[in-house]
């Protein structure tokens, strides 16, 4: 191309256009209670609400015992087991506890009395209604269960869209990032920024206004 000041050929340099980066996708707090709503089974309620409330990876459910469940306290110990009857991995460097709802912890109570009754196993989760019962459950069981999940609401997610969804939900209401990422059993915030902190123009607007640097004229 010759340029405007000069005779001879210069050469430009190609302009790209950027891709915008899509944001991953979210649930709203409905569509939680859609998917929750659809379980017909106290096991399945009680798995897909601790993930939803915790934002526990599945690996980390499916390898809790119930000794790891301690009721009175309204916690979960995260433990990372290297011998897992069902291959679950925590994926945390150390021990972690998190905290649960009162909620929860009935729910956790009425599958135990109800479903799971006297059977004689280490861990929460386990096969119920089909053979072997009493073993571990699986992934490719949860991943069973969700597109069921999917095909009775609708509404397209994965155990990963949970923990994301309430990771966001926590920032968008002001809960520390550090908080956050202790709670998500994350080595650093770092980690947790990067990977969680998507946030939108209207959750920047809200920001703003919640720290006094902008007046609230929503009308």
């Amino acid at each position: 191309m010759r340029g405007i000041a000069g005779d001879g050929p210069v050469r430009l340099r190609p302009v790209g256009l950027g891709v915008p980066r899509r944001l991953p996708a979210v649930l709203g707090v409905e569509e939680t209670a859609v998917i929750l709503a659809a379980c017909t089974r106290l096991r399945d309620r009680f798995l897909f609400a601790l993930l939803a409330e915790t934002g526990m990876r599945v690996g980390q459910a499916l390898g809790l015992g119930h000794e790891d469940f301690v009721s009175r306290r309204r916690e979960v110990r995260i433990v990372a087991r290297a011998d897992n009857a069902n291959g679950a991995r925590a994926k945390c460097s150390s021990p972690a506890t998190v905290p649960v709802s009162a909620p929860l912890v009935r729910l956790y109570s009425d599958c135990m009395h109800t479903e799971y009754g006297e059977l004689d196993s280490d861990y929460v989760f386990v096969n119920l209604w089909s053979a072997p019962v009493g073993r571990p459950l699986r992934y490719d069981t949860v991943a069973k269960l969700v597109r069921r999940l999917r095909a009775r609401t609708g509404i397209e997610f994965t155990p990963h869209t949970l923990r994301r969804s309430r990771a966001t939900e926590l920032i968008r209401a002001g809960v520390a990032i550090e908080v956050v990422s202790k709670l998500l059993t994350h080595r650093s915030v770092t980690t947790t920024s990067a990977a969680y902190v998507h946030l939108d123009v209207e959750d920047l607007r809200a920001e703003l206004v919640r720290a006094g640097a902008w007046d609230d004229v929503s009308c």
